[in-house]
């Protein structure tokens, strides 16, 4: 079977409406060039966060908990992140959508049997390019 029939071509397209979703909400905003460098590079370790096997996650979670002071910071930390979420409901279930839009693709990409490396590199260039037209469209309508 030829790669491009195993790839998921609807999960992909979904990511690529996300993202532009994304790139005309942020650029409505008129940012900094500056911010656009540092949400590239927090899609990346986004997407690679949500790429990575998940073998790999449970041994980087194991650490987190060693430690009663650890396991104290993460339940700190996870308290403020659920005060936020209630503090800005709209940004949480945009970031809702672009999380749970990735997650998606990546799992199809998984039931196909693609490989890790492959999943990243399509869902970034899918995410980038939807990011791009998201912030080009807005500045041209």
């Amino acid at each position: 079977m030829s790669i491009l029939q195993k790839v998921p071509w609807l999960s992909l397209i979904l990511v690529f409406l996300s993202y532009i979703a994304l790139g005309w909400l942020l650029s409505e905003t008129h940012p900094p060039l500056f911010f656009w460098f540092i949400l590239g590079v927090g899609l990346l370790f986004l997407l690679n966060s949500l790429t990575t096997p998940i073998s790999e996650v449970v041994s980087f979670y194991t650490i987190l908990f060693e430690s009663n002071l650890k396991s104290f910071a993460v339940t700190i930390l996870a308290a403020f992140l659920f005060f936020l979420m209630i503090a800005w409901f709209r940004v949480f279930l945009d970031a809702l959508l672009i999380i749970s839009s990735t997650i998606l693709a990546k799992i199809d990409f998984q039931s196909q049997g693609l490989k890790p490396g492959l999943t990243f590199w399509l869902i970034s260039l899918f995410s980038f390019s939807g990011l791009g037209l998201g912030a080009l469209w807005n500045n041209l309508v």
